[in-house]
């Protein structure tokens, strides 16, 4: 294979963003690449550029230093300028100082104008090979770190691990192809946890893994997340943007509390999975995106089914892979061995000795029935550890400050009577909320559903007892 070929394979249907205030030299350049079928974006502005990356990802960018309108590396001071889009900078004289700075910030490498157009495809894809060593050189420090502390149930839960590495075994064999995965688990399980180290060990750890817990996101602002939206498609939506599909293109998008999701949501997200094509709120256009679904929920989908408030083909499509977590109180053994496993990471963090686990305590860890599950375990542990002396063995037991269930029975009682100095009713009604919060394990959804108040109301609240 000719140079001239193995450049058009290597940029063959790929999108270029090109910033270049040269009007003769930006058409040069766009010939030129669009000649090797280079998808071409011209830009003359930042102002442009900053659109342009909004709206759409690009594997390669081509960047002029110096603009109208400021520097190009403006654009990765801002972080606009995603880490797997494979950047090159011309600089004219005086701009090795700039070209410096521009590696440090991302920049693949640098092209001093005047230059042969004629060494685009080769300087692009020598730095295309550098990037993919540094990936590999990355990826291997990555690997060793996970088999030393990564996951809480390494050395714990021995069933858990077999069943990941069944699901890896398929995702090896399926690599160009991999099916949706159901992840079921009680909050503080540890779903989120299982999600990341199915992407980070297989097929995919290269590419990006996009996480959303749905029940966050208000559900009129949905869509516009997963799918994105096009300019003017509602009234805030002054530039066109893409959504978590497209920004986990290539990679893994991680749907937590999927239940969540609207009716809409999730016939969009049905026709996603089944066609692989989305289209952005607002616009009429199909974008082709290849992102791994893996989704999660807290509560039974059968039975929401049978409710009307989950859609049994959308199940379907998300069942062909499934892991079940069970709540931390259900299994027989391994919590000590859990509970040491978190110790060896929280010592590590807070560059301390190893700490033995009482009698007492290990007797409290197998006792407790752990409604919080593992997200629970930690932060027990965590509280013992911080509060401990160092050297002596760490004593476990149920946290002082933890929330009564009639906590707020005081203002609730017939005979209470308001004080003269006035009643505090926003900080009560946080401190309700609070409750909830806590009654709920830390998912607002429930939060919201035990207060009879819808979600959106809730995050409101929490939002204004923050800024207040």
């Amino acid at each position: 294979m000719n140079m001239s070929n193995a450049a058009d394979s290597f940029f063959k249907g790929k999108e270029l963003l090109l910033l270049e205030d040269d009007l003769l030299l930006r058409k040069r350049l766009q010939a030129k690449l669009e000649n090797m079928e280079v998808e071409v974006t011209p830009c003359e502005t930042l102002e442009e550029a900053r659109a342009a990356l909004a709206s759409m990802r690009f594997e390669f960018a081509l960047f002029d230093l110096n603009l109208p309108d400021g520097e190009s590396l403006d654009l990765f001071r801002e972080s606009l300028v995603p880490e797997n889009t494979l950047t090159i900078l011309m600089t004219g004289d005086g701009g090795v100082r700039s070209a410096v700075e521009a590696i440090r910030l991302g920049v693949a490498d640098y092209l001093n104008k005047p230059f042969d157009l004629d060494e685009l495809h080769l300087i692009f894809g020598n730095a295309d090979n550098l990037r993919k060593n540094q990936r590999l050189i990355q990826h291997q420090k990555e690997q060793r770190r996970r088999r030393t502390e990564n996951l809480f149930f390494d050395g714990s839960f021995r069933q858990d691990q077999e069943n990941l590495n069944k699901i890896l075994s398929v995702d090896r064999r399926l690599i160009h192809n991999l099916p949706p995965l159901l992840i079921d688990g009680p909050t503080g399980s540890g779903k989120s946890t299982y999600a990341r180290w199915i992407h980070q060990n297989g097929p995919r750890s290269d590419a990006p893994f996009i996480a959303v817990n749905c029940s966050a996101i208000p559900e009129n602002l949905i869509e516009s997340e997963l799918f994105g939206h096009e300019k003017g498609a509602f009234t805030d939506a002054r530039n066109a943007r893409i959504g978590l599909f497209e920004a986990a293109d290539g990679g893994t998008l991680f749907l937590d509390e999927i239940v969540s999701l609207s009716p809409s949501a999730q016939a969009k997200l049905l026709l996603a999975i089944e066609n692989g094509r989305i289209r952005r709120v607002g616009g009429d256009k199909e974008i082709k995106v290849d992102a791994r679904i893996i989704a999660a929920a807290n509560q039974d989908l059968r039975t929401l089914i049978g409710q009307g408030q989950f859609r049994e083909d959308l199940f379907h499509r998300l069942d062909l892979l499934r892991i079940k977590i069970p709540p931390l109180n259900a299994r027989d053994s391994g919590i000590i061995a859990l509970a040491e496993h978190f110790l060896s990471i929280l010592a590590k963090k807070y560059k301390t000795s190893f700490p033995k686990l009482s009698p007492v305590s290990k007797t409290y860890l197998t006792n407790h029935s752990w409604p919080g599950n593992a997200r629970e375990l930690l932060h027990e542990l965590e509280r013992a550890l911080v509060m401990s002396d160092p050297g002596k063995e760490l004593e476990i037991q149920p946290s002082s400050n933890a929330p009564s269930a009639a906590a707020p029975e005081d203002w609730l009682n017939e005979s209470y009577r308001l004080p003269e100095t006035g009643f505090e009713l926003e900080k009560e009604m946080l401190r309700l909320i609070d409750l909830a919060i806590r009654q709920a394990n830390g998912n607002v959804s429930e939060a919201a559903r035990l207060l009879g108040v819808p979600r959106d109301y809730l995050r409101y609240r929490l939002k204004k007892g923050e800024s207040s």
